[in-house]
C-alpha cells in the first residue's frame, strides 16, 4: 500500500487500545490530538493504517471487490467505512482522500473515524476467535 510515518502507526495503536477497551471518548481524543498536531493529514494516515489492520495482508494483483450486503441501507459512517476500506484494498489513495473530503464537508468526519475504529476492533477480534 502506501507508507506513512511512524507517528501515524503509533497514533492507531492508541486508538485501537481506546476502542478495545470501549472507551470512545479516547478514540475521538486521540484522532482530535492527531489534527491538532498533525492536520488532517495526520487523521488521514491513522485512518489509512486502520483499514491496514482491519485488511491485514492484502493479496497482491488485480483490482479487488468486498462484498457489503445491504450497504447501500447502511448509515453514512458504515457506508464511509466499506468504501474507505475498499479504498484501501485497491491503493486507491484518491477515493480515500475524496472520501475524507466528503465526510468533511458533510461534518460526519468523526462518526466515521470511530466507525472504522469499531470495525477493526470488531475484525480484530473475530479473527482471534
Amino acid at each position: 500500500m502506501t507508507e506513512v510515518p511512524q507517528h501515524a502507526v503509533d497514533d492507531a495503536a492508541l486508538v485501537l487500545q481506546s476502542a478495545l477497551s470501549g472507551d470512545s471518548d479516547a478514540v475521538v481524543g486521540t484522532f482530535d490530538s492527531v489534527v491538532d498536531r498533525s492536520g488532517i493529514v495526520g487523521a488521514y494516515d491513522v485512518a489509512w493504517c486502520l483499514a491496514a489492520t482491519m485488511v491485514g495482508q492484502v493479496p497482491s494483483g488485480g483490482a479487488w471487490t468486498l462484498d457489503f450486503p445491504g450497504i447501500d441501507d447502511a448509515r453514512y459512517d458504515k457506508r464511509w467505512v466499506a468504501r474507505f476500506v475498499s479504498a484501501y484494498v485497491n491503493g486507491d489513495i484518491p477515493t480515500g482522500e475524496a472520501l475524507f473530503g466528503a465526510a468533511i464537508a458533510d461534518g460526519q468526519l468523526p462518526d466515521c473515524l470511530l466507525a472504522l475504529a469499531g470495525s477493526t476492533v470488531a475484525t480484530l477480534r473475530h479473527r482471534a476467535a
